[in-house]
Parts: C-alpha cells; structure tokens; sequence
C-alpha cells in the first residue's frame, strides 16, 4: 500500500514509531509491507549470520540487519532496508547517526515473501545498482535459488550445488546455497 502525500526520509524517520509494520519510501511515498513470514526469517538470519561472522573475523566492514534504512535517492526521497546489508570498512560512515545511512550498501540480501511481486523486486534491485550498490544476493526460497546482481549488469541463477561467493566485495566469503536452505 502506498499512500498519496510525498515526505522526506526525515520526515519520514520521525513518524516510523507511529507506523504499523515494516515500511520503505519510495520517491518521497511511504510503501508498507507485511512482516516477514517463517522461511523469509530464518533465510535472512542465516544469511546475515553467515556474513556477520566472516565480516567480523575479517575486520572488513559492518554488517547492518532488516530494517536499517538507506537512502538511495533525494528529492523525492528514497529510503529503502534490506533482509541484511554490507559496507566496507574504508567507506563507513565516520560516526554512527541515529538517521538513516546516507549511503548505500556494498552488498544487499533480499530474500523474496510470498508477497512480493517481481516486478518490485526488479525495480528495487535495478534501483539500488544504479545508486551505486555492487552487489544484491536475491533468494526465493520456494525455487531454491540464490540470483546474483552485479553493478556490471551480469546476473548469474546459483543454485543446488553451487555456491554463493563474495568476490571483491567481500573477499574470500563462501556459502555452498545448499546449506542456506538445510
């Protein structure tokens, strides 16, 4: 559901308490999306676990949960969140804000619910790669798939036994995607 009057992502940041539910803005229009469901949860904790702990091992960044915002757009703004999201240490905000990340993540995991409609879902990513995200790991959890989007416009479809790496966003990290989905 979107609603009619357009706000700024500040605007927005001060009546987010008053807000039912999980919401996004999306070209100064507040976007409100149901909670997630059983399978998207675990496949987002799993996800964001797995890049938490390596992140930290590493010491290569921060890794941010569901519902931290960014922005990715400004007048009219653009505040989405991510299942979870990565951003290298060397780009790192200096301090810490109580506002929303000005911005984007180097990596964004999205994890599909029975309710999103792909053509969103496309939108959201080609937005997000366009404001200068490299990488976004899209998993549908009834196919069992993993899609990965590059800021170089390549897609690749992991599945079975492949396995989901981090390349030079993050380096070194490994998921086989059988063992997002055990």
């Amino acid at each position: 559901m979107q609603s009619q009057e357009r706000i700024t992502g500040e605007q927005l940041l001060k009546i987010s308490s008053k807000l039912i539910g999980h919401v996004e803005l999306v070209r100064g229009g507040i976007i409100q999306m149901g909670p997630a469901g059983d399978i998207h949860g675990e496949l987002a904790m799993i996800l964001g676990s797995l890049l938490q702990i390596y992140v930290k091992q590493n010491d290569l960044g921060k890794v941010y949960a569901a519902e931290t915002g960014f922005y990715t757009a400004r007048n009219p703004d653009t505040v989405r969140a991510a299942d979870a999201a990565f951003i290298a240490k060397h780009r790192l905000p200096e301090s810490p804000s109580d506002g929303y990340l000005e911005i984007v993540p180097d990596l964004i995991v999205e994890v599909v619910s029975p309710y999103d409609r792909p053509r969103e879902i496309l939108e959201k990513v080609n937005e997000c790669l366009g404001a200068g995200v490299k990488c976004i790991w899209v998993v549908y959890p009834k196919s069992r798939q993993v899609y990965v989007y590059k800021s170089d416009s390549s897609v690749e479809v992991l599945s079975g036994d492949d396995t989901l790496i981090g390349d030079d966003v993050i380096p070194g990290f490994q998921c086989p995607v059988t063992e997002l989905f055990e």
